[in-house]
């Protein structure tokens, strides 16, 4: 030991003997690191532990009341003529599914032009998809239009769009799903009716409580059928004694149609079709808001887009979805009918252009605008607060592009000497800030 080592020794010797003397605590030499880190992670660490123990007690208290939910189901289930031990076979091992739950926040963070969603519906390997069907299931398709009277390529656009032909029926448990959401009253008691119905189709033996899968929100099998569709739609249309709308694409074709024809679909009448305007035609708000027959159209010089006539029965208006730079259509009331499946222009339009190329069509004439930039959803907010302000009825403020918004857009228009295409714009929406 050095000289200097000893006196640095002899020292803190010293020091700890004084400390020693007034009751102090002297840290050895080699302990001089400062233990505040140590102390913050054991803090930490019980705080994590603290959070842990909260949030499985909060689970507990949900799970428990989860269960108090379900048990007070009995006796709207007992209504229904559930029996007792098929409602408790429904709910053997189900719990409350918070991501299930999670689903019902997540929104689109902006408007999807209609041209976008119609190349996802209508892709060439979903048509191929669905041709590669075909040969199968035209017996089917026949039975179901002889039944039903419904286009056989309407029913094969529902089927891919719902299910990609029967390809995905979705993997949830449809009793968990509707009963999580049924249990913090999402959209009021519309989940807790659906769940009673669920458990009524379980009673009627169509399906296994394991084997009623669907979506997120309930939807069930190829044609994602809510139960209380299922029960007002379902057949058993290739005769094997039960509904099947998850195995059986004859039930599902069947269904369909039964489901389209009860909600007002016309035998023989198309959908639509794509048309082109002649120059110089005088467009009105009307023409997009009411039937009115093709041969008034006819008189008017409208032409199909693919050269064909039209049709001298029966009745059909405008459909203007992206302005009158797009395709447009002349539907008829079948259009609104498949709109009844899911109320969304693009999706019906999905459906009618998805069965026709299924069935061999050559697909649009005119191209989508594509360089046009839709409105963002802060902007169809707003739009929707300038012509709420100026009377118009737009419905919610939701920054969606719905039927209400588009109908009002073209009053707008109209009144402004505009052609009423009910296509909203930024030019439009300029328009009304500068008028305030």
């Amino acid at each position: 030991m050095t000289r200097f080592a000893s006196t640095v020794w002899g020292r803190l010797a010293a020091a700890a003997a004084l400390a020693a003397a007034l009751g102090l605590a002297v840290a050895p030499a080699d302990a001089a690191t400062p233990r505040k880190p140590a102390a913050a992670a054991a803090k930490k660490a019980a705080a994590a532990i603290a959070a842990k123990r909260a949030a499985a007690e909060a689970a507990r208290k949900q799970e428990a009341a989860f269960r108090a939910f379900v048990a007070g189901l009995w006796p709207l289930a007992e209504a229904r003529g559930v029996k007792r031990a098929t409602f408790d076979a429904a709910f053997a091992g189900v719990s409350f599914d918070p991501q299930i739950v999670a689903h019902t926040t997540t929104q689109a963070e902006f408007v999807q032009p209609i041209w976008v969603y119609l190349a996802n519906s209508v892709s060439a390997a979903r048509v191929a998809h669905g041709r590669a069907k075909i040969d199968d299931l035209r017996p089917w398709l026949a039975k179901a239009e002889k039944t039903y009277g419904v286009d056989p390529a309407v029913l094969m656009g529902v089927w891919g769009m719902e299910s990609e032909f029967g390809a995905f029926t979705g993997g949830d448990s449809v009793i968990r799903a509707l009963a999580s959401l049924a249990f913090v009253h999402y959209q009021g008691d519309y989940f807790r009716d659906e769940l009673i119905a669920a458990l009524a189709i379980l009673e009627e033996g169509d399906v296994a409580p394991s084997d009623m899968k669907g979506s997120w929100a309930g939807a069930m099998g190829q044609t994602q059928f809510m139960p209380s569709s299922f029960l007002a739609f379902a057949v058993d249309f290739e005769g094997h004694g039960r509904r099947d709308i998850w195995a059986s694409a004859p039930d599902a074709i069947g269904s369909t149609a039964n489901f389209l024809a009860k909600r007002g679909w016309i035998a023989g009448a198309p959908w639509g079709f794509e048309v082109r305007l002649p120059e110089g035609f005088k467009l009105t708000a009307a023409d997009s808001a009411r039937f009115v027959p093709f041969s008034a159209f006819a008189a008017r010089a409208v032409a199909r887009a693919d050269g064909g006539a039209l049709p001298k029965n029966g009745e059909a208006e405008l459909l203007i979805p992206a302005g009158l730079k797009g395709p447009i259509f002349l539907v008829t009331a079948n259009f609104r009918t498949i709109k009844t499946y899911n109320n969304s222009t693009a999706y019906a339009l999905g459906v009618a252009l998805l069965g026709d190329a299924v069935m061999g069509g050559d697909g649009l004439k005119t191209a989508w605008p594509v360089r046009n930039k839709p409105l963002a959803e802060r902007d169809v907010r707003e739009l929707q607060r300038e012509l709420d302000r100026r009377g118009y009825d737009v419905g919610d403020i939701d920054g969606r592009v719905g039927d209400r918004l588009q109908a009002a857009v073209r009053d707008y228009q109209e009144s402004i000497g505009a052609p009423p295409d009910g296509y909203p714009t930024l030019a439009l929406l300029r328009r009304l800030r500068r008028r305030g």
